[in-house]
């Protein structure tokens, strides 16, 4: 077989295995591994190990979501592994909260009910309508994603928590999830990377 046949066999596989959809899927599957770990390393209280796997959990986040926009890869099954990772990194970090930081829960517990009940709302709806978390992707998600995960290392690794950041992550997450449960009300279909509520009612009034 000559240089040439072989290079174009070798491109021919990676066409058909689709690896670069693989790698970001691969990459967002250490995010769903890892969270169990996090919860074991939180019940046996290694707190410095646990904010370092935690912080390669977010970095993962913030390298899959570059690499897709980069290799322009997507699918719905990616979509749906992006979302379950993301949840469930942060809600290991915030049972990291009420394990090592329980004061600060305690202080701002009004805050807390308000963005869980939210969150379980959103989620309960969207299971309800479309058999699946909503993964829209908005824009607003993305922004609060990284308030979020930076503010949630910032308490493990600093030895006090960023107040003002708290505010404003809760404060845009809150409106975040508000904008969901309009989103789940309006879309009839499950769609994900939704830009956001404004396009998705200049979409539906085009339409009209």
């Amino acid at each position: 077989m000559s240089r040439e046949s072989k290079i174009n066999t070798i491109n021919d596989l990676f066409k058909k295995s689709n690896w670069k959809l693989e790698t970001v899927n691969f990459i967002t599957l250490y995010r769903i591994i890892t969270a169990p770990l996090l919860l074991i390393l939180i019940i046996r209280g290694f707190t410095d190990l646990f904010k370092w796997l935690l912080l390669l959990s977010f970095i993962s986040d913030i390298l899959d979501g570059y690499l897709a926009r980069r290799l322009k890869v997507s699918s719905e099954l990616g979509a749906k592994l992006d979302s379950i990772g993301d949840d469930l990194t942060i809600l290991v970090a915030i049972i990291g909260l009420f394990f090592f930081k329980i004061e600060f829960i305690k202080e701002q517990l009004f805050f807390v009910i308000i963005l869980l009940s939210l969150y379980l709302m959103q989620l309960l709806l969207s299971l309800i309508k479309y058999q699946k978390i909503s993964s829209f992707h908005t824009y607003g998600a993305k922004i609060c994603a990284l308030l979020q995960g930076v503010f949630l290392l910032s308490v493990f690794f600093f030895k006090e928590p960023i107040y003002p950041l708290f505010y404003l992550s809760s404060i845009l997450t809150i409106a975040e999830l508000i904008e969901e449960i309009i989103l789940v009300f309006i879309l009839p279909k499950w769609e994900s990377n939704v830009k956001g509520l404004y396009w998705v009612l200049k979409k539906v009034s085009k339409n009209r």
